[in-house]
């Protein structure tokens, strides 16, 4: 059996010995943001809260770190009524500091469960300086893409389900907390289609068309649904620690500048 122990109980003079027997810490990422009538401002921390709190399963012994609540939105929801966001610059200085005191507590290892795209580059970057600093092994995880496009084509059909606040979103909140969600409020509002083309691309735009903070066919959301979401992200994400807990731990970084290279 696993065990995920909330951080936030742990008394200081225990954080030692908890540290010293746990083979990671979770940091679950969320946003505080509008995801339109039907579903709850917090829907990406009910996702991130909910996806890290399935990592203790397995034999995984966990250290569950409360959520970060506040973080940068896009310019898209920032307009909408309750969506609170936090500058970039701050966002990335503010995780540098909660993940570099994660490490510093004695976790080495830290698994942050993303539940606001968003997050991905501020994350990431929060990373980056940690690990330069401090012996570190960090991991992000972004619920969203543990199942893949083709899958959720598999679940709701062909039409599209995986645009903010859309189908895929709302099942997953169902899947976790479905009071919270108000089917009902809003009917199907299609989402503009994806440029034809099969290049990869990141495009972003005041204000996509149609669009009311959101977009999707909620209709497809359904409980049945939401548990396949929920059961799949849930099995992925542990297959992803277990091969991330299998790795050996990186070397602690080197402060020493690099040599110069010889001149010829």
């Amino acid at each position: 059996m696993g065990e995920l122990i909330h951080a936030s109980r742990v008394p200081g003079g225990e954080l030692a010995d908890v540290a010293a027997t746990a083979d990671f810490a979770v940091l679950p990422v969320g946003a505080v943001e509008w995801h339109g009538p039907h579903l709850p401002l917090g829907t990406d921390l009910i996702l991130a809260e909910g996806f890290a709190r399935s990592t203790g399963g397995d034999g995984r012994r966990g250290v569950l770190f409360p959520a970060v609540p506040y973080t940068a939105c896009p310019g898209q929801t920032r307009p909408w009524p309750g969506t609170i966001a936090v500058r970039p610059e701050i966002a990335v200085a503010y995780l540098c500091d909660v993940l570099e005191g994660i490490v510093a507590a004695g976790f080495p290892r830290v698994l942050v469960v993303n539940g606001h795209d968003a997050n991905m580059s501020t994350v990431r970057a929060a990373m980056e300086w940690v690990s330069g600093r401090h012996l570190a092994s960090l991991l992000l995880a972004n619920w969203f893409q543990l199942v893949t496009p083709a899958e959720t084509t598999q679940i709701y059909g062909d039409l599209p389900a995986r645009g903010h606040g859309g189908a895929y979103e709302t099942s997953a909140v169902l899947g976790f907390d479905p009071d919270a969600v108000r089917p009902d409020a809003v009917t199907d509002l299609p989402p503009r289609p994806k440029l034809a083309t099969g290049h990869p691309y990141v495009l972003i735009e005041s204000r996509p068309n149609p669009w009311e903070g959101w977009s999707g066919h909620i209709s497809l959301a359904t409980r049945t649904t939401g548990d396949r979401v929920r059961e799949l992200a849930a099995t992925r994400l542990g297959e992803l620690i277990d091969a991330w807990l299998a790795a050996p731990l990186p070397a602690a970084p080197d402060a020493a500048p690099l040599a110069e290279p010889e001149s010829r």
